[in-house]
């Protein structure tokens, strides 16, 4: 699964992901009791082991009028132990006809039902016997779901204002059993052999191709695989396709007015397959590859196999109206998704507490794969803001292990985090980096092929790697994926002599938190005397290296390559300082951006003063590579950001300007144009928008004067696409500009287009039209998928911050049913909304709202802790540095004035 990325630090990320149930015990309390009254013969969450599916018949007919699904079960099982029940999952399902197919002949089983675990128990009136194979038939009928998990049904509306309905699924993470009766862990794997009965007008689509196409479309049996990855869709969509080099044949399905928007995709998939076919020296499986644009779609995406669903966005590019942004979030989301078809799908993770084996590898090898398909995307530019983003959540008490136990269905949506997805992937990214590209990859090709159409445990892996290596990459690994948090090292430079100490990195005022924890650290350094990169493991709390020479200064974690930060104590920040504001090309520009990332985090836990960490940042002005300058805006912005939630205009107005300073030289030097590498044309619509949101007046009037003339020609003229972000931004501010910007999204078939236009119409001071977050929850013109994006961005609004807070108490219970208790989507809403408070009433208020929850309503959830920690360490922040900041302003006051901003 694909959770989309860091869209603009300005106003936070698509992180959409699939959804859960209601939490659940691992272990009943009391004896569970079946809803006729009976004893239910299981207590326990997890299915036991006593039989397993081969094989699933499936027939399922979905009826789009009445929007309800009837379908018939006929499952082969394996039976490792005697018994005479059977015990497997159905969620919100009427099950009827429920028969044993025996050696001996037909009979009835008696059903037993545990809606609270979701569970069937079929009772046999005679032994099934270990070691002989039966089959159980079950029928079964249900609504499709209103969520966006299960069979669900999907809307759009053609461009003549028509509403056309289809059915889609999402299986991940538990939620095949609201499809079908099933045995939903990933260690079942299974064959399915899958017949859908549709109407003349509809197409059906599912993980392997149709045998034979009727009114009944019969599809080849799978591979053996999991529940989570079945997927089926009825629908009136369009395809088009191409066949790769090694023989698959790839297709796109959009809907028929977007069917012209799947070039690129088709494109992209095509080139990525046939590169994972190669580096993994495994072939692809199956004989076709579909890729589904879904209307409505709470994830980025999903890899199911042999049918990956997307966003729209995540897949629909047009050429003449879609960013750099966009392509490289479309090349990276298939990257993905194709990916999961070797790590995840082939070689699959035994639970949901090693969720990362499937998402860590598959977030890494989008950096792998489009380094070497799409050299011109520069990739590497963005792979470090994913570890900085982990490290956000990572530094809280409240994170977890990579590899973490969880059992109910909340606790398993839960694992679809930063910590599995963008941790996953740079601690790998650091073990590549340590072991050599090479050993890595013999290593990894190793496990795909020792462990095809198998599940597998962490250990696995280290063995793997451990056997292309003089290492023992379990005992090193072991102590990044079993504890939660991150290394900070400690580095201090006493003539040739480098002495090394490590502990956690905590944003807390409890130091007990940081006690016990223990890493085995691969480090990388590099010195003013020579650009070799050396390495050294660092496996005890302190240790002592010798250099051969005394330097002037020495970096380490060379490129930030490794998941952990460095502190530079005594003298050493202020060489670093001095490199940076001398010779800043000395480092590389992931070396630059990892020092701004850790000097201002560094002041979070009273490592370094903030004057320091400012002092830092006035190299910036000299800044022009996009990871470094977007990490300058992510360390200042916050501040001022901090201070809008504390009415403090006149701090507020001095630190904006004092960014606007930095960057005044880079933001006059863009082009209004689409001219540049794609992380030049990244980066400038970065600028741009940023100085238009800032009031900076050459933007301002530059941006105003482009949208009056786009609005005069009734929105037909085209403006440069990288900037139309800026320029819909400056738009929205009027109440005329907000309304034509509305009437063009309600109107447009172009999804780029819609996502720019949305984000800027929340961007609006006019706080009567930031009342759109109703509109999207309704969902008739601005899709409810939609809505986590919209509240988070009007969250980040100075005038809409409030109104935020507000909507998502109001509909908090609306919002747990549509997009699901535990899942990222939640998370995203309730962090991003709250973060950047700072004060205790807000503390207080918050508390009060989440602390009145049931555990039915989400009051266990991490998201919760999670909010609550980071409010406490923005209050400690502010009230620590509030003094120095606005002395170090007073003393740099930026030239001229800006009583605009």
């Amino acid at each position: 699964m694909f959770v989309a990325p860091l869209l603009l630090l300005l106003f936070g990320p698509f992180a959409p992901s699939s959804g859960a149930q209601l939490p659940n015990e691992g272990q009943a309390k009391d004896p569970p009791i079946a809803t006729n009254g009976q004893p239910f013969p299981w207590d326990r969450m997890r299915l036991p082991k006593t039989v397993s599916p081969i094989h699933y018949d499936l027939i399922i007919h979905p009826n789009l009028t009445t929007f309800d699904f009837t379908g018939v079960a006929r499952i082969e099982l394996d039976v490792h132990e005697d018994t005479s029940v059977i015990i497997l999952h159905a969620k919100q399902m009427q099950i009827s006809n429920v028969l044993l197919l025996a050696p001996e002949g037909v009979r009835p089983l008696q059903v037993l039902e545990n809606p609270r675990f979701h569970q069937l128990a079929l009772l046999s009136d005679s032994v099934l016997t270990k070691g002989r194979k039966y089959e159980v038939q079950l029928g079964f009928a249900a609504n499709l779901s209103d969520s966006y998990h299960g069979f669900y049904k999907s809307s759009y509306r053609t461009s003549t204002g028509e509403v056309r309905f289809m059915a889609s699924t999402q299986f991940e993470a538990t939620f095949a059993r609201g499809a079908f009766p099933c045995f939903d862990e990933p260690a079942f794997k299974a064959n399915f052999t899958i017949r859908i009965t549709r109407e003349p007008r509809h197409i059906a689509i599912s993980n392997i191709g149709v045998a034979r196409r009727l009114l009944e479309d019969n599809f080849d049996t799978t591979v053996k695989m999991s529940t989570y990855l079945v997927a089926y869709i009825v629908s009136d969509f369009l395809s088009v396709s191409k066949t790769t080099q090694h023989g698959v044949k790839i297709s796109i399905y959009a809907v028929p007015e977007k069917i012209d928007q799947t070039a690129f995709a088709l494109d992209a998939a095509v080139k990525l397959l046939d590169f994972y076919d190669d580096y993994f020296d495994i072939p692809y499986p199956l004989p076709k590859q579909d890729l589904a644009a879904i209307p409505d779609f709470q994830s980025g995406a999903m890899e199911n196999w042999g049918l990956t669903t997307y966003r729209e966005t995540g897949l629909l590019f047009d050429a003449d109206r879609s960013s750099a942004s966009d392509k490289l979030g479309i090349t990276k989301v298939i990257a993905h998704e194709l990916a999961h078809q070797w790590f995840g799908n082939l070689v699959t993770m035994e639970w949901w507490n090693d969720l990362w084996l499937n998402e860590g590898f598959a977030k890494f090898m989008e950096y792998i794969s489009l380094d070497i398909t799409y050299p011109e995307l520069h990739v590497d530019d963005f792979f470090l803001g994913k570890c900085f983003e982990a490290m956000e959540v990572d530094s809280l008490s409240s994170s977890h292990p990579v590899s973490t136990p969880v059992e109910n269905p909340m606790q398993i949506q839960e694992m679809f985090d930063d910590v599995s997805y963008d941790k996953g992937a740079c601690i790998l990214n650091m073990l590549r980096d340590f072991l050599t590209p090479e050993a890595f990859e013999i290593g990894i090709i190793q496990y795909l092929k020792r462990y095809s159409y198998q599940n597998t445990v962490n250990s696995h892996l280290w063995e793997s790697l451990t056997n292309v290596s003089d290492l023992d990459v379990r005992a090193i690994m072991d102590t990044w994926t079993l504890q939660e948090g991150f290394p900070l090292v400690t580095v201090e430079v006493r003539g040739r002599e480098v002495r090394l100490s490590q502990e956690r990195y905590l944003k807390t005022d409890d130091p007990s938190l940081t006690e016990g924890f223990l890493w085995q650290i691969p480090l990388t350094y590099m010195t003013s005397a020579s650009s070799t990169i050396h390495r050294f493991l660092l496996k005890t709390k302190t240790d002592v290296l010798y250099l051969p020479e005394e330097v002037d200064w020495v970096k380490f974690n060379v490129d930030m390559s490794g998941y952990y930060m460095v502190h530079y104590a005594d003298n050493g920040w202020n060489s670093i300082i001095r490199l940076l504001q001398h010779n800043h090309t000395a480092l590389t520009s992931n070396d630059r951006a990892s020092l701004i990332h850790t000097v201002f985090q560094l002041v979070s836990i009273g490592k370094v003063r903030l004057d320091t960490a400012l002092e830092l940042s006035l190299y910036l002005s000299r800044e022009t590579e996009i990871m470094a300058v977007t990490q300058g805006f992510g360390e200042l912005v916050p501040l001022y950001k901090l201070m809008e939630k504390r009415d403090m205009p006149a701090l507020e107005n001095q630190m904006k300007g004092y960014i606007v300073d930095l960057f005044r030289g880079l933001i006059d030097r863009q082009e209004w144009s689409d001219s540049g590498s794609v992380s030049e044309r990244v980066l400038r619509s970065y600028l741009l928008l940023f100085a238009c949101v800032r009031n900076y007046t050459p933007c301002v009037t530059k941006a105003t004067q482009l949208f009056n003339q786009w609005k005069a020609s009734d929105g037909k003229i085209s403006l440069p696409v990288d900037i139309t972000m800026a320029v819909f931004v400056i738009g929205a501010r009027t109440p005329e500009g907000w309304n034509f910007l509305f009437e063009k999204y309600r109107n447009s078939m172009q999804m780029s287009v819609k996502s720019r236009m949305k984000t800027a119409m929340t961007v609006t001071p006019l706080q009567d039209k930031l009342k759109m977050m109703e509109q999207s929850l309704r969902g008739d013109v601005m899709k409810t998928q939609d809505l986590p994006d919209v509240v988070v961005s009007v969250s980040r609004n100075p005038h809409g911050f409030k109104l935020a807070w507000d909507f998502l108490r109001a509909n908090w219970h609306t919002l747990i049913k549509k997009f699901d208790l535990g899942s990222s989507t939640i998370s995203y809403m309730v962090t991003g909304v709250t973060n950047q408070y700072s004060t205790r009433e807000m503390l207080n208020e918050v508390r009060s709202f989440f602390g009145s929850l049931t555990e039915e309503t989400g009051s266990e959830m991490r998201c919760i802790q999670q909010t609550y920690e980071t409010i406490e360490d923005n209050i400690r922040w502010m009230d620590t540095n509030l003094p120095l900041l606005r002395a170090w302003l007073d003393k740099h006051r930026h030239k001229g004035p800006h009583e605009d901003l």
